[in-house]
């Protein structure tokens, strides 16, 4: 598994997958929609405060990956957008619905348990049964072509281990002391790091590189006139 994504990205892919299950009648997205989409306050972890400049950059970034296409409907003056990140004849990435909600969650919302994931994917994907939850992490874990979830060690006062997907660098965690090794893609044990904030942090920066790049090229663009 190949694909990486910046904070920016993932959230973005995800955002376009939630809306493309739960409000297909409204996709694709316009731009406006989509930042809206991902400054959403509900179903989102960490917040975001992004600008459209910063989100379209990262589109037209996705775009040139092929991730994202521009697609407008007949008649339509307004570029509207939507993934070919899964389950599309562009890419390789092929999911069932409560894989794609899983992946979907945890690309909104970052590393989750079992039961977190139990109680958010039904919005999105039937649950056939209790054990669908963990038999999907299963099967994203042990793909053939590269594991697209990890589990990371249980971390101290939690009882479960979360869940991440594996577009983004994993958070760094202080395991528990009794915890089993961590998965061979997570960070060596460190100073506990509050994932969260970090992520915020990394989405600020982005947000404030992409205007700061958008106001350059603008600047570039008047100057050579």
């Amino acid at each position: 598994m190949n694909i990486r994504l910046s904070a920016i990205e993932a959230r973005i892919i995800g955002c376009l997958l939630e809306k493309q299950i739960t409000t297909p009648d409204q996709y694709p997205l316009s731009l406006n929609a989509l930042v809206n989409a991902c400054n959403q306050k509900s179903n989102r972890e960490p917040l975001m405060q992004l600008d459209e400049a910063a989100v379209k950059w990262a589109v037209d970034a996705l775009g040139r990956r092929h991730l994202v296409v521009e697609k407008s409907g007949f008649g339509s003056r307004v570029p509207k957008y939507q993934h070919i990140f899964c389950n599309t004849e562009f890419g390789s990435l092929r999911f069932s619905p409560q894989e794609t909600a899983i992946v979907c969650e945890l690309l909104l919302r970052g590393p989750q348990t079992p039961g977190e994931l139990r109680s958010r994917v039904p919005r999105m994907a039937e649950l056939p049964d209790a054990g669908v939850i963990e038999a999907s992490l299963e099967a994203l874990a042990n793909r053939p072509e590269g594991a697209i979830v990890a589990q990371l060690p249980r971390e101290v006062g939690r009882r479960d281990s979360r869940w991440a997907q594996l577009f983004e660098e994993l958070p760094t965690i202080s395991a528990a002391p009794d915890a089993p090794d961590a998965p061979l893609h997570s960070e060596p044990a460190a100073p506990r790091v509050l994932a969260n904030d970090l992520a915020a942090r990394v989405a600020a920066l982005e947000s404030e590189l992409a205007t700061l790049r958008a106001e350059f090229a603008a600047f570039r663009q008047g100057r050579d006139a």
